[in-house]
């Protein structure tokens, strides 16, 4: 862990950019009648839909004709309005800018999995990667992402994870 923070790939301390988990997402402990401290079995954060049970769902979205894809901080607060939308909760974020081109590359780290990017935007192109699982709707994030870059084109793949029925 110690070489890993040196690096910059960890950090002892929490992100600035955290949200609040509510406290039904964790194992809550609560007093029965008698007053005796009762602890709640975690939440199971493995997701049903058509008899089907899966860990999350993953897009895999293509913004094509965007712009807007060179400023880490615009990019960023996009990528963070469509996880609050998703129902996503927020535990660190990280973008790097590169140059000569200006593309972005970047994650945001969620309680439920994450949303990463990587920007071209002299193709006018970026290719975002979407994992939830529990209760958010990643699908939610789309329409924030599109009016955030202008895309002109969006294409989406899923793909439902760790199916185990």
């Amino acid at each position: 862990m110690n070489a890993l923070a040196r690096l910059g790939m960890v950090s002892e301390f929490p992100s600035e950019a955290q949200t609040t988990m509510d406290a039904q997402t964790e194992g809550a402990t609560t007093r029965d009648a008698a007053g005796t401290t009762v602890d709640e079995a975690p939440k199971d954060y493995f997701i049903e839909r058509d008899g089907v049970r899966f860990a999350g769902m993953h897009l895999l979205v293509d913004l094509w004709e965007a712009d807007a894809l060179d400023d880490p901080a615009h990019v960023d607060a996009a990528l963070r309005a469509g996880a609050v939308a998703a129902g996503a909760t927020i535990l660190h974020g990280h973008f790097h800018h590169f140059t000569p081109n200006g593309g972005v590359s970047g994650v945001l780290v969620l309680a439920e999995s994450h949303i990463s990017i990587h920007t071209w935007p002299e193709r006018g192109y970026a290719a975002i990667d979407i994992f939830m699982c529990g209760a958010c709707d990643p699908h939610l994030a789309l329409p924030h992402l599109k009016v955030a870059f202008r895309a002109g084109r969006v294409e989406v793949s899923e793909q439902r994870r760790g199916v185990i029925s």
